[in-house]
């Protein structure tokens, strides 16, 4: 469903997907596009990829949490994947006060959670309040950015909330109409037996709750028999699914085998897959590859240095690393050339991008000819070093990898980088585990992605340095001027006005290095099961899978 999830998301990234106009992708024509009424029942199976690390909505912050979230949670208000208007969901009405700052919401009455208990004001102050804690006892940190404008949540009565903002933000209403509340009669108790339970349950309003889940394996959702909006004309159209099965199948080669079986029915491809892997007798017959382009934000892969390591601190090495990374051949070699190269902290397509900024290119020889300037010289090994507060430092560190389909991407960088005197180490290692490295702070660098977050970019969650600390900005990255361009950009209303002042931010980020950016993608591929039935193949905003149904 489109369901905005607030905070960016971690995503393992193994590419994007972009497509030259003389390219031929194979595409096969099917049938399966219809303007029938979608019937009901049927489960329907697809590929999470991995196991969320925990599914309490109030801690997680990876991309796998936030798609089962998205089937059990739901907000006050959603945005119509067509029209990208916002629509009721929770709220059935809202008012905005005269002078910009009080969001009054008239919350839909009769709502019941899934355990059957009836969805109030209390639950939405209660959710703001943990999001806010300011002994972050909830684990919510990497949320606080979006929230911090706003002074309080009022409960007016038992289903009138009021959202007041201490000043104007461009986004203050986005935040307060996408918010999604918590039961509290569930997550305020902190014992530790509960803080364990909620990492594997999660209770919602929404269209499907949760029906099982087995560790490592998948997760399975089934449909809400007291769901609030069955009988009107929006739940005729959408949540056809008597049952949703998740499958945990890091594999891509694996996935596309169980696809072809029947036993996914809808797989996100690669560029890769897409191209190479998905071919076949049953392709084209029983199962179809799309490719569409619509207008959802899309995210991007990265390598992210540790800042507060003495090796990375020098904008001139982490520039000379990033010269050594050949992102044309990893795009051309894996990606069949379908692939942009990324040149900042944001998708190209965005209007908050830079225009002007060029992609960093490879150059092995503007590489050595920085590190040089930067005082790196040969050593043990021909690896180089330096002396870097009295120590001797040797120009080696290693690189954690959430995905293996990504490794050989990395083998090349660490196969140039050697030529060059630079020891890049590459260390596969288990989501739960890097996760918990990330929020530790322990780690030299890291290959990771963000999702595409909202059309209205904010970068304060990831680039500013008040969430160093304990936030999404794990790399440690403080730009005092960038800071005050972000604070300003804020709390400016008029949008070409935030525009300019993003698209200095972006530069600035970009020119500082923080990360060595990868792909940006310009369309979207998946396959999908014969049975699979649906209106079109993507709508303006997203693919729209709550919209499908399985033909019987």
């Amino acid at each position: 469903m489109l369901k905005l999830k607030l905070p960016l998301v971690f995503i393992i990234l193994i590419s994007f997907v972009a497509c030259k106009k003389e390219m031929k992708t194979d595409i096969q024509k099917d049938t399966t596009s219809s303007t029938a009424q979608g019937k009901k029942g049927g489960v329907f199976q697809f590929n999470l990829g991995q196991q969320p690390t925990t599914l309490n909505p109030l801690s997680s912050t990876d991309y796998y949490a936030s798609v089962v979230q998205g089937y059990i949670q739901e907000s006050l208000a959603t945005r119509n994947i067509d029209t990208y208007e916002w629509e009721p969901v929770l709220a059935t009405s809202w008012e905005t006060s005269e002078d910009g700052l009080t969001f009054t919401f008239k919350l839909r009455e009769g709502v019941k959670w899934h355990d059957g208990k009836d969805l109030t004001a209390e639950d939405i102050k209660f959710t703001f309040d943990a999001i806010m804690d300011s002994e972050n006892k909830w684990k919510t940190a990497h949320s606080r950015p979006y929230f911090e404008n706003f002074d309080k949540v009022v409960v007016v009565d038992k289903y009138t909330v009021q959202f007041v903002a201490k000043v104007k933000y461009f986004r203050n209403f986005s935040v307060a109409a996408g918010f999604s509340p918590v039961p509290k009669h569930i997550y305020e108790d902190l014992s530790e037996k509960n803080k364990k339970k909620l990492n594997k349950t999660l209770v919602g309003t929404g269209p499907y709750m949760l029906d099982r889940y087995r560790r490592g394996k998948d997760i399975t959702l089934k449909a809400n028999p007291n769901y609030w909006a069955k009988g009107t004309a929006e739940f005729e159209k959408k949540y056809n699914f008597s049952k949703v099965l998740m499958r945990f199948i890091k594999d891509g080669t694996i996935a596309i085998t169980r696809a072809e079986k029947g036993e996914i029915d809808y797989l996100g491809l690669s560029p890769e897959e897409f191209m190479k892997k998905a071919n076949g007798d049953r392709w084209g017959v029983e199962i179809f590859k799309k490719q569409v382009r619509n207008k959802a934000p899309s995210g991007y892969g990265y390598i992210g240095w540790n800042l507060r390591n003495p090796m990375f601190k020098s904008k001139k090495t982490r520039l000379a690393l990033y010269h050594l990374i050949n992102r044309q051949l990893m795009n051309e070699k894996f990606n069949f050339g379908l692939n942009d190269l990324a040149t900042g902290p944001l998708y190209k397509r965005s209007k908050y991008a830079n225009p002007d900024i060029k992609p960093v290119e490879y150059n092995p020889k503007k590489a050595l000819k920085l590190l040089k300037e930067d005082g790196w010289k040969v050593g043990d090994g021909n690896i180089l070093q330096k002396v870097i507060d009295g120590k001797p430092v040797k120009l080696s560190f290693t690189i954690l990898e959430p995905n293996k389909e990504f490794v050989k991407n990395l083998t090349i960088f660490k196969e140039d980088a050697l030529k060059a005197g630079v020891d890049v180490k590459i260390k596969f290692i288990e989501w739960t585990s890097f996760i918990k490295l990330l929020d530790e702070r322990k780690f030299e660098a890291v290959r990771l992605g963000w999702s595409g977050g909202a059309i209205e970019w904010d970068p304060k969650q990831i680039w500013h340095s008040d969430f160093a600390a304990s936030g999404s900005n794990f790399v440690g990255y403080s730009n005092p001027k960038v800071d005050k361009l972000i604070d300003e950009a804020r709390v400016t209303l008029d949008e070409d006005k935030r525009t300019k002042i993003l698209r200095k931010v972006y530069k600035m980020i970009a020119d500082d290095v923080p990360y060595a950016f990868f792909f940006n993608s310009k369309f979207s591929h998946y396959a999908h099961t014969k049975r699979m039935k649906m209106e079109k193949n993507t709508y303006t905003y997203g693919i729209g899978l709550d919209y499908w149904w399985i033909q019987k």
